[in-house]
């Protein structure tokens, strides 16, 4: 099984079998999990205790929550975790 690993300052980054976990060592641990969740076409967001579901927005052309697409949503989840 594939899996694949990047590391920054303060987090760790690692793919396997289509499931991202971004893994925090400060300032306290946490684990987020970024996961597909086919058979009802979203993404799942598992981060900050909390869970968050996004569909494909047409007019976004990216999986987004309220209009806020992924990759948005994970940059302030990360500032948020690292207390940024």
């Amino acid at each position: 099984e594939e899996k694949r690993h990047a590391e920054l300052p303060n987090l760790e980054v690692e793919l396997q079998g289509g499931v991202l976990n971004i893994l925090f060592e400060e300032p306290n641990e946490a684990r987020f999990v970024i996961s597909p969740n086919s058979p009802v076409r979203q993404i799942w967001v598992s981060a900050l205790v909390r869970s968050f579901k996004l569909s494909w927005s047409p007019d976004a052309q990216a999986f987004a929550l309220d209009g806020e697409p992924l990759a948005a949503l994970i940059d302030r989840l990360i500032h948020a975790q690292l207390g940024r």
